[in-house]
């Protein structure tokens, strides 16, 4: 063990050329499986509005349990960064193995969870019948595919926190082709395939997370990566890491959780207001999906960097490297900010609705812009917390947006009956909910006593 501790270094510099190394390969995985879901809304913009919005409810929902994993996947990453900075190569194998031992339950919990409550939630929530029997029976299928997701996402923690995130990008063009190539297959009967309508997509999506999870696993072994991290040498249940993965994971999870569920939340009560303007709303989580690539890409290097320094012993560089991360996702998002404002057209009309729906989602497009670049700040701080090792904040912080977040939107929205371009400027609320605290708590320097 001491010898593959010479033998490998795993520390990272505050450069910003370290910072790029990261955060790109990063954010190319992360822009696959977007551009691929905007393809999945333009394949089922096809079968109708009606398919459109709806991909907006079932979207969401899944997204809530996808970011259960993404939680987990934050949390396991700050500790495999901090053995890596500590330069503990041996303990990084037995860390993974747990992280995939608690994601593979948390699916089975997931899929129980949609097949015997969401129906009835679904009924008790949608005012259209036939909308919630599509949504069921989407839902029913789609989560099927929550052990792949949840076991690929393991993979995240491993390569991002051992500073190996150039990997990423090949498990998800993997995913992204084959979900495409499915989508259009099985949502329109192509190639010798059932038409299966909405719940193609529901079939391909499983596909492609199975496809990916295979394929990552192979550029694994291919690469070393797991004789140089020793991966299978102890798989042994391990008692002491799953209960600090979970000491570390849970407040994330229940962060990411709660911030997902208020926006299936946001969108029942925009499905209140009529097809087109959900329409529009999904339209609209999908500009923060793909042009919000950058920010989190930004966001997880703030993780891994930040816990990665702190195992060094450097924590006098800690603020330094939070500023150089937060610089390099502004001035993303404000390049984007400037985009959308110039050439909303552009992006709008992939989605075939007619002018109708793109001079509706203009005015909307543009607050969302403009959150874009708030959220582009606040996550990098928000992350820089998490890789501190006190999760516990980041809970903290989501309970207050998410308090501010929901009384506007419910206010706004369903009692107030206002447009939805004031519905959607409850993100500024929110992202600055989630700033201000994890900047004062960085500022503090009370971090500098956390040990994970």
């Amino acid at each position: 063990m001491a010898t593959a501790s010479k033998e490998i270094n795993l520390r990272v510099s505050i450069s910003n050329r370290q910072i790029l190394s990261i955060a790109l390969p990063i954010t190319a995985a992360i822009i696959v499986p977007q551009v691929n879901f905007i393809i999945n809304n333009i394949f089922l913009g096809g079968l109708g509005q009606k398919s459109l919005a709806l991909a907006g409810i079932t979207g969401v929902y899944y997204l809530v349990f996808a970011v259960a994993g993404h939680g987990l996947n934050n949390g396991l990453q700050a500790l495999i960064s901090r053995r890596a900075g500590e330069n503990r190569i041996a303990d990084i194998g037995n860390l993974f193995a747990q992280g995939v031992r608690i994601a593979l339950v948390f699916a089975v919990i997931g899929i129980a969870i949609t097949w015997f409550v969401a129906p009835y939630v679904l009924r008790w929530s949608l005012h259209d019948a036939e909308s919630v029997r599509v949504c069921v029976n989407f839902l029913n299928i789609r989560i099927l595919g929550l052990p792949f997701l949840y076991v690929y996402q393991m993979r995240n923690a491993l390569l991002v926190g051992t500073n190996q995130s150039k990997y990423l990008i090949i498990g998800t063009a993997t995913e992204g082709i084959v979900n495409i190539f499915f989508d259009y297959a099985l949502i329109y009967g192509k190639f010798g395939m059932p038409a299966l309508g909405f719940e193609g997509a529901a079939y391909a999506s499983i596909i492609a997370e199975f496809s990916g999870l295979v394929v990552i696993y192979w550029v694994i072994r291919y690469y070393g990566i797991t004789r140089q991290l020793q991966l299978f040498r102890n798989w042994k249940y391990d008692i002491g890491n799953i209960r600090l993965i979970l000491q570390q994971s849970y407040p994330l999870i229940l962060q990411h959780v709660i911030s997902v569920g208020s926006w299936e939340f946001f969108y029942i009560l925009i499905e209140h207001h009529g097809e087109r303007d959900l329409a529009i709303s999904n339209a609209m989580r999908n500009i923060f999906g793909f042009f919000g690539c950058f920010t989190w890409a930004f966001a997880a290097t703030a993780n891994t960097m930040v816990s990665n320094v702190i195992g060094q012993q450097l924590q006098s560089q800690v603020k330094k490297l939070i500023y150089r991360i937060m610089y390099w996702s502004m001035g993303f998002a404000l390049a984007v900010f400037l985009f959308l404002n110039a050439f909303p057209h552009i992006f709008l009309s992939i989605y075939g609705q007619g002018d109708a729906f793109i001079q509706a989602a203009i005015p909307v497009t543009r607050v969302v812009s403009s959150a874009l670049v708030l959220m582009s700040v606040s996550v990098v701080w928000m992350n820089a917390v998490t890789g501190t090792g006190n999760s516990k904040i980041n809970l903290f912080s989501e309970i207050a947006a998410i308090s501010f977040y929901c009384a506007y939107v419910y206010t706004v929205l369903e009692v107030m009956h206002m447009p939805i371009t004031w519905g959607w400027a409850s993100e500024w609320i929110y992202w600055m909910t989630i700033l201000i605290p994890s900047f004062f708590y960085i500022s503090s320097n009370r971090w500098k006593t956390k040990t994970i």
